[in-house]
């Protein structure tokens, strides 16, 4: 028997829309990031983008566990000595940009390399519960259900 390695042109992506409200940052980011490789799949490759194309709604509702949310420093760097900055995630999450938050958590669970950057091109992430994918008819897909960990009741 052979082994099964799927090419570009086999691959089938769907549209799956997913709503963040509620549910825990890490939880949702390690499901988003599974979908967006295509581990889900039967015919997973690991070198080809065989993922599914993945909206994220609601995204300024998400929580964190424990204290997290004012604790959880995120870091970039300036470029010029001593050019260290940090943002705290409640001071992210109450910005202009909340879903820079579920973005970096699904960035920094996929691979780094071009394949990685492919798969993040992907993910779709909104503030709100609107979107401008409705064309595409993205089947929702319900994290909460999946586990009652993935739930956050505050």
């Amino acid at each position: 028997m052979k082994t099964y390695s799927a090419k570009p042109a086999d691959v089938e992506k769907k549209w799956v829309l997913i709503d963040a409200k509620g549910l825990v940052v890490g939880r949702l980011a390690s499901i988003v990031a599974m979908r967006l490789r295509g581990k889900h799949k039967p015919s997973f490759t690991p070198h080809v983008d065989c993922g599914d194309n993945v909206i994220v709604i609601n995204a300024d509702k998400v929580v964190f566990t424990g204290r997290k949310r004012e604790q959880k420093v995120y870091y970039h760097h300036t470029g010029y000595p001593g050019g260290i900055k940090e943002r705290t995630a409640k001071f992210i999450l109450e910005g202009r940009f909340p879903e820079r938050v579920v973005e970096k958590a699904v960035e920094r669970m996929l691979p780094r390399g071009p394949l990685g950057r492919k798969q993040l091109g992907n993910l779709r992430v909104y503030g709100g519960s609107q979107h401008p994918h409705e064309a595409q008819q993205p089947e929702a897909l319900d994290v909460a259900a999946l586990n009652s960990k993935n739930v956050r009741s505050a």
